[in-house]
């Protein structure tokens, strides 16, 4: 698998940073703008709506929703890479956390003749329809961030995004290495979890990920796992019921950031303290700007990267595609994490998200 995108740090081989400007034919191409490239269309878009965009490539985008800060800085990402500037006209679809939403947003992208749709999907299972229906027209769909479930992998052209599973993994090979860093090795730890969305990838994988060391471990206990459904609202709700059943909670594992903030106004509005000589370690997903700022009070212990800017290598993705080339059906963005002994306060400097 070829690994290539942009981010903070990470491990993954066959690196190559990505901008907005990916070759020298796309700079031509930027120059250009949508330019002549493309004629009238016979569809839906050669309506008042596409007046004056006929030579853009058309992009039809279901985004997941705007569930955390994380998915509106991957909204962002896409919007400003897909300019008319850039040659693309980009039509986008919020799916409110709803896959009856995203399916129906697809079906209009068919109907309007797009170029290519991208689709992140809110769940992996029951796409099979509606991405049989996008190939029938002949119209390429790339998955962004999530992944589907699908018998035959050609109903989509590739997928580009995040190693959940291995965040999940390296998210436990942080707790092992910390547990024995401080002399707690052989103690009986209690684990409680607050997952993503249930049958999303990036709940899959980090839960998948993480259940490989758990497994190692007769003596971690995983108490309990609940979604928050990657909300901070729901994350706080849950932490809440859980600090009620349980009161030997050492370690919280959290699956996004935004569900983490919640976490912390629950475990400090009991009076527990977090940190190396706190009452709980709270793990935490994204590696957002806010949670690195709370992580330098200890108060989130170590943060695994999900890269939002995946924009720039799907933009790079469709270049190879209109030059006829082949591209890898999986494609890992670069990734890294962070912990509480980092200089986090020269990390902030750099970071943009």
């Amino acid at each position: 698998m070829k690994s290539i995108g942009y981010g903070f740090g990470g491990d993954m081989l066959n690196k190559r940073w990505v901008s907005a400007g990916i070759s020298v034919l796309g700079a031509i191409f930027l120059l250009a703008g949508c330019g002549e490239k493309r004629g009238q269309r016979t569809n839906g878009l050669d309506t008042e709506e596409m007046a004056g965009h006929d030579g853009c490539i058309v992009v039809g985008y279901a985004q997941v929703g705007s569930e955390s800060d994380w998915r509106t800085t991957n909204t962002q990402s896409f919007k400003n890479i897909f300019t008319e500037e850039n040659g693309y006209y980009l039509i986008f679809e919020d799916g409110q956390q709803k896959q009856e939403n995203q399916v129906k947003a697809i079906r209009n992208f068919i109907l309007q003749d797009v170029d290519y749709i991208i689709l992140d999907p809110v769940v992996e299972t029951g796409w099979e329809a509606v991405l049989e229906e996008a190939k029938e027209a002949g119209i390429p769909v790339i998955l962004s961030d999530r992944t589907v479930e699908v018998g035959d992998e050609s109903l989509y052209s590739c997928w580009v995004g995040s190693n959940f599973c291995e965040e999940g993994i390296k998210a436990g090979e942080w707790l092992e290495n910390y547990l024995k860093e401080q002399g707690r090795e052989d103690e009986t730890i209690h684990l409680v979890t607050l997952q993503g969305t249930p049958g999303s990838s990036a709940q899959i994988g980090r839960s998948d990920g993480f259940e490989k060391i758990l497994k190692k471990h007769s003596d971690w206990v995983m108490l309990e796992k609940q979604s928050g459904d990657f909300t901070q609202a729901k994350g706080q709700e849950v932490m809440e019921d859980f600090l009620e059943k349980y009161d030997d909670i050492d370690v919280v594992i959290s699956e996004n950031d935004n569900m983490t903030f919640g976490v912390i106004d629950a475990l400090e509005a009991a009076g527990k303290k977090m940190g190396t000589d706190g009452d709980v370690i709270v793990i935490s997903f994204d590696a957002v700007k806010d949670a690195l700022t709370v992580m330098q009070d200890e108060k989130i212990m170590a943060d695994f990267e999900c890269n939002p800017l995946t924009a720039p290598l799907v933009e790079q993705t469709i270049r190879h595609m209109e030059n006829g080339e082949e591209v890898d059906k999986v494609q890992y963005v670069e990734e890294g994490y962070f912990d509480y002994t980092m200089d986090l306060k020269s990390i902030l400097k750099d970071r943009s998200y």
